[in-house]
């Protein structure tokens, strides 16, 4: 759907209902930045990082209402050991730091559960099911248009058991309204051509979509909000100078930065600011990895997954991308593109045709929360600040929904969703 040209901002002209901050030029900081606008804020976006240049730029490119289920799923404890022992398998631990990492990871692991899946689900449903929608209200047509595809994700097995094991996950997310169509091999090869025959199964979810350029997609929305009258600055920020009514200033590497209201969406390097606006909460950085084949030789045209590998392949204006798995190995270490040439791999097993030449390696932080959840709340401590972070392997799918929603807490109004569950107070 694109947007109405026509249709005037939410709560009359930027500017109106006085200035906010927003810390982070990804996804869902630039996304509540146009949605701040919108509802007639002024405002700046601060990082040290161009918009679209940080966890963003390498994203899977999913658009996907139905990717809900959390990452701690049922049944999950037990497959753990299996993966640190598979040098192709979804999860690797650098032992150095293991022991930092443990706390969180049982903390993690203590929602593997249904109760659990069933909770997040259902909140996640709630927040990503307008994404197309939110994303046409930020984007001129042309950009949506051209940024945004709604063509469907395929899910491929290799057996029917590979898929049964997948079945209650599939059954959740039916129930929560998402269309998940069994198909078989023939329907497969109609889609995907370039697909393995292997893949003799699998799941068409139509109602999903992808991006063919995520970095673009966040700088596009960048763009907007200066075109509106908003501002961009490149800085890191390093503290938060605190008032007797909430944060008055941004503390930067180039220098002191007053604020009126703030935002906060630094992604995997949101905690330690939280902490200063009164949140403390067990935010950790699942790394990813992606490879992109800039001439691939072969027609891919929708995003594709592979459930038991857990990775995604998109077609994307600079090449085929695959992207996928989590490393465990904090902030500062530098990537081991071991992991990329894994990836590499896994696509010439869903693709034989592929050529591999030409390819390029990504490294990147997605900010996680033990179950899986975002923050989406107000500070507990100050008035003028909203948080908004640890959107982990969902970030496109969730930003402009969440932008929406910073913008109606922001203005003091009743979110269009019961945000309860993503509240800063829950750990």
């Amino acid at each position: 759907m694109s947007p109405d040209p026509t249709q005037p901002p939410m709560h009359g002209d930027p500017g109106t209902r006085g200035h906010v901050t927003v810390v982070g030029a990804g996804i869902v900081g630039v996304s509540c930045a146009a949605f701040l606008q919108r509802a007639g804020f002024q405002v700046t976006i601060v990082d040290r990082l161009e918009p679209g240049f940080g966890t963003s730029f390498g994203n899977a490119g999913s658009v996907s209402p139905s990717a809900i289920l959390p990452v701690a799923m049922p049944g999950m404890l037990r497959k753990v050991p299996g993966w640190l022992l598979d040098p192709l398998g979804p999860l690797t631990i650098r032992w150095r730091y293991l022991p930092v990492v443990t706390p969180w990871l049982l903390r993690f692991l203590r929602h593997a559960n249904r109760d659990e899946a069933m909770r997040v689900a259902t909140a996640m449903r709630a927040l990503m099911e307008p994404v197309f929608d939110d994303y046409a209200e930020i984007l001129d047509p042309e950009t949506f248009d051209r940024l945004i595809r709604r063509n469907g994700c395929l899910y491929v097995y290799e057996s029917r058991e590979e898929l049964a094991a997948a079945g209650w996950s599939l059954d959740l997310r039916r129930r929560l309204g998402a269309r998940m169509e069994e198909i078989g091999g023939d329907d497969i090869r109609q889609l995907e051509p370039a697909l393995n025959r292997r893949f003799d199964i699998g799941i068409f979810a139509p109602e999903n979509g992808r991006t063919v350029d995520p970095h673009l997609l966040v700088r596009a929305i960048a763009d907007r909000v200066r075109a509106g009258g908003g501002s961009v600055i490149r800085a890191d920020v390093r503290d938060v100078e605190i008032g007797p009514d909430g944060p008055r200033a941004l503390l930067t590497d180039t220098g002191r930065l007053s604020v009126e209201r703030l935002v906060l969406a630094a992604g995997a390097w949101s905690a330690p600011l939280a902490r200063k606006l009164g949140a403390k909460v067990p935010l950790e950085t699942q790394r990813g990895y992606h490879v992109t084949f800039a001439d691939p030789g072969i027609d891919v045209r929708r995003t594709v997954m592979w459930n038991t590998r857990s990775v995604f392949v998109n077609p994307m204006d600079c090449g085929l991308r695959i992207a996928g798995t989590v490393e465990l190995a904090g902030l500062s270490a530098p990537p081991d593109h071991a992991r990329s040439d894994k990836l590499a791999r896994i696509a010439v097993e869903m693709f034989p045709d592929l050529d591999t030449g030409g390819a390029s390696n990504w490294m990147g932080h997605r900010p996680c929360l033990p179950d899986s959840l975002p923050v989406i709340d107000r500070s507990p401590r100050f008035a003028n600040t909203v948080l908004a972070f640890g959107h982990q392997h969902v970030g496109i799918c969730s930003g402009g929904p969440t932008g929406r929603h910073v913008a109606s807490l922001m203005a003091g109004d009743t979110p269009r969703i019961d945000l309860s569950p993503f509240s800063a107070s829950r750990f």
